[in-house]
């Protein structure tokens, strides 16, 4: 493979688990399982949404989001995260690697505006509930999801494609299982001091603000069921943000997680970095249909109602 090749050229080698490469089989058994779980549960419940006409309100048309971004995260991996287990098929070329990165950030970003929003929505239903079904009304949700959809698109584009004009004379191995923004970075002899302030400026304008406006919905929500006089009202309106505060737990704590890990515990085996980045975009598609199907009534009886009638 000629040096400094042009990008469209280039063949990237992604990487399994650094000195456990015997036990690829092995180790791929655990993440089938939590791929099979997160594909089979996000589905479950974007299902029953979409076929209970009981499940047809605003809390639920998020939940449904939230679900699909986990499916288009669970999906973007999973092809090259599995054929390196099982057939250790390493080679990806640039531009599919550009397109599993810009997916993977997309469905990441995609999932913290759905958490945003459905902030947004536990935050009208308990301070507002009268005007709530006229605050959020089904086209206001559909314009919700558009957004979503085309703040993703429009701050990830920029960084993806900046990629393009860097060229690779050094190794051309990369540390994960897929493509990652840093990884491929690293690897090449241009500079990339715009590619990492475009690459900052897009997480911290969409990740980083939604978690700063998700504490913000939460502390207006402290606020006004603390006004509320009954206990029992009080914990009837908590009682409905578990889910969500789990949800938003899962996703934010992996994801913080992993940067600490990637810039201060230096000295840290390379496999655990590598399964740590592996675990983290399966964490919350693997439980936030467990956790909406414990903690909500309303899902948990629809979900219950499907399995029993292909059991008949």
């Amino acid at each position: 493979m000629g040096f400094n090749t042009t990008s469209s050229s280039i063949v990237f080698l992604l990487t399994g688990v650094p000195g456990l490469e015997a036990f690829h089989t092995w180790i791929s058994i655990p993440f089938c399982f939590l791929y099979i779980t997160a594909l089979s549960g996000n589905s479950v419940i974007l299902f029953a949404i979409v076929t209970q006409r009981s499940l047809h309100e605003p809390m639920y048309y998020f939940l449904s989001m939230l679900s699909t971004t986990d499916l288009g995260l669970s999906i973007s991996t999973l092809v090259t995260m599995l054929g390196i287990f099982w057939f250790n098929t390493r080679e990806i070329s640039f531009n599919a690697c550009l397109s599993q990165m810009f997916f993977i950030k997309l469905f990441t970003v995609m999932e913290s505006s759905v958490l945003l929003a459905m902030a947004f929505d536990r935050f009208v239903a308990i301070s507002n509930p009268l005007r709530y079904a006229t605050i959020l009304t089904d086209s206001r949700i559909a314009q919700i999801a558009v957004a979503i959809v085309i703040r993703g698109t429009l701050m990830l584009t920029p960084m993806v494609a900046l990629l393009k004009r860097l060229s690779f004379c050094r190794s051309h191995v990369l540390h994960h299982s897929y493509c990652f923004h840093p990884d491929v970075m690293k690897l090449s002899c241009t500079d990339t001091r715009i590619n990492n302030a475009v690459g900052m400026t897009a997480m911290i304008s969409t990740v980083g603000v939604d978690s700063i406006l998700i504490l913000f919905s939460y502390v207006l929500i402290i606020m006004t069921v603390l006004s509320i006089a009954s206990p029992e009202e009080r914990t009837k309106a908590f009682s409905t943000c578990i889910s969500h505060v789990g949800a938003v737990a899962i996703f934010y704590i992996p994801l913080i997680s992993l940067s600490f890990v990637h810039r201060f515990w230096k000295r840290a085996p390379p496999y655990a970095h590598t399964m740590i980045a592996n675990t983290y975009l399966l964490i919350p598609p693997v439980m936030n249909p467990i956790i909406y199907s414990v903690k909500t009534k309303q899902i948990r009886r629809a979900v219950i109602k499907i399995l029993h009638s292909k059991d008949t």
